[in-house]
């Protein structure tokens, strides 16, 4: 079993900056498959950005240049770094792993962008 620990969100104005962190336990061969996804309301759960295979990094089009992907592979940690945020990033954000063909997903940490 694979367990997901997000935090680090929160209000911030536009064209603020967060950092979300996601900590993962148990059973994690490595952070290869792990990304961040959000949910705005009304709206399908979207790609934000992962890591896939032999490291390389997808980011959705919105994050490009705005949101950077890292982690800690000591730690199992996995950040997102978002800076020029709008109020269409507000969303709640989820943590995500695949694994073994299994998705695991955190609970969600709440982003609202507003002024």
């Amino acid at each position: 079993q694979v367990q997901l620990v997000e935090s680090g969100g929160g209000l911030v104005q536009p064209g603020g900056s967060l950092r979300l962190s996601c900590a993962a336990s148990g059973s994690i061969f490595s952070t290869n498959g792990m990304g961040w996804y959000r949910q705005a309301p009304g709206k399908r759960r979207e790609v934000v950005a992962r890591f896939i295979s032999n490291g390389n990094i997808h980011y959705s089009n919105s994050a490009k240049g705005r949101f950077t992907i890292s982690r800690d592979n000591a730690k199992n940690t996995v950040y997102l770094q978002m800076s020029s945020l709008k109020t269409e990033d507000t969303a709640v954000y989820y943590c995500n792993h695949f694994q073994n063909k299994i998705d695991y997903w955190g609970q969600g940490t709440q982003v609202t962008v507003s002024s």
